[in-house]
């Protein structure tokens, strides 16, 4: 399929989030939004100094969210490198928590693609439901969208029936027209959901960003009846911030795309502070 021209400009995004966002102010529809986004959470550890027990904490800290007197669910996924894959699929076995590998050279993509192919193939062996790739942001900063098509298309067949994140890393991309382009061919070459960002770049996750991929995904489903999934990722850490996403997700895309199948957050802090803050606001 054919996408439509994008006229937006990043001041008019910037304009349109702010008509979206607004403070909640009826108590009961927080705690309802909250109880959500904590539902949602990809827990994320990425980090050079991960050992298997913090994998193995930040596992049982996903599963212990879940608490019957408050209503709060699990955490939707326990994303962490693919050699992490292995211990976190064993500890959530049958809590329903997925579990979630960046693969394919995260963060940079700069590897051979065949190296990165490898990379997703031992993660899923090793137990990965989820995978969330980079794209090539050089080759499609250059203008070579054959190839950035061509790697998602690839790194999905490797995934078969998992599920593929894309990450379009949008710091990186920074105009409205790559962002755009970046989110077409994704979808297109087969991912199952777009993510913002890797969370190792400044800046990660904006509204702005957000709403051009949200954009391309009501596109698409309008055309093809097809729904793809949408994960802001980096920086997002307070409750406000993860309400934020929320709500622009609820305003482009509408109430059927508010659970994991479709939307994800990805946060590391960001669950433990939504948590304690139902906790506060059930307690007034």
């Amino acid at each position: 399929m054919k996408f439509e021209d994008y006229s937006y400009t990043l001041s008019d995004l910037s304009d349109r989030s702010k008509k979206i966002i607004k403070p909640i102010e009826d108590l009961s529809e927080k705690i309802k939004v909250l109880k959500t986004i904590l539902g949602i959470i990809d827990l994320t550890t990425l980090s050079g100094n991960d050992t298997n027990e913090k994998v193995k904490n930040l596992c049982k800290q996903a599963i212990d969210f879940e608490n019957s007197e408050i209503g709060t669910p699990k955490n939707a996924a326990v994303c962490v490198y693919p050699v992490f894959a292995g211990i976190v699929s064993n500890t959530l076995r049958g809590t329903g928590i997925n579990t979630a590998c960046v693969a394919g050279a995260f963060p940079s993509g700069q590897s051979p693609l065949e190296i990165r192919k490898l990379e997703v193939k031992y993660a899923i062996e090793n137990g990965a439901d989820e995978i969330d790739m980079v794209i090539s942001r050089g080759k499609m900063i250059e203008g070579n969208i054959d190839y950035v098509y061509r790697e998602v298309r690839e790194i999905k067949e490797t995934c078969r029936d998992k599920h593929l994140k894309v990450i379009l890393e949008t710091g990186e991309l920074e105009k409205v027209d790559l962002i755009r382009k970046a989110s077409e061919i994704s979808i297109l070459a087969g991912g199952d959901f777009l993510k913002t960002s890797t969370g190792k770049v400044s800046p990660a996750a904006t509204p702005e960003a957000f709403l051009i991929m949200l954009d391309t995904i009501k596109e698409y489903f309008e055309k093809t009846g097809k729904k793809i999934g949408i994960k802001p990722a980096g920086g997002i850490s307070t409750p406000d911030d993860a309400i934020a996403y929320y709500q622009l997700t609820k305003a482009v895309l509408g109430d059927q795309w508010l659970n994991k199948d479709l939307f994800r957050i990805g946060a590391s802090r960001l669950a433990t502070n939504i948590y304690n803050e139902i906790i506060e606001l059930t307690t007034v």
